[in-house]
């Protein structure tokens, strides 16, 4: 699979850093949204194929920011990163349209495994 076109939102900047590095050296094109509003805004500017969306963030949750994407983006699949012990909040995003959810810390294998999943079951 070519790669895909990702919006990372999580305001842990480091992690962003790091994991949008490890993604574009596997040839997928990364934006990089440190808050809920500043994701919003990229994705109604620059719609993309998936987005890997943290849960825990100051400001707008990940829960209502994936509220927001489903009504604004209803096609793009969302994929919920959530710490260790909080696989409830992963359920629920689920249940509000998002493809799936992953315990941080995050394997970067089974990351673009389910994102290759999510963009090839909405294609």
């Amino acid at each position: 699979m070519s790669g895909v076109k990702v919006l990372l939102v999580d305001d842990e900047q480091e992690f962003t850093s790091a994991l949008s590095e490890r993604l574009e050296i596997r040839g997928h094109a990364v934006r990089v949204a440190d808050s809920g509003e500043e994701a919003l805004e990229i994705a109604e500017a620059e719609p993309p194929e998936v987005v890997v969306l943290d849960l825990k963030m100051p400001g707008l949750s990940g829960i209502e920011v994936l509220k927001r994407l489903k009504s604004m983006l209803p096609q793009v699949p969302v994929l919920l990163l959530t710490g260790y012990g909080s696989t409830e909040e992963g359920i629920k995003g689920m249940q509000l349209g998002a493809f799936d959810y992953l315990l941080k810390p995050l394997n970067i294998t089974d990351l673009i495994k389910k994102m290759q999943e999510a963009v090839g079951g909405s294609q």
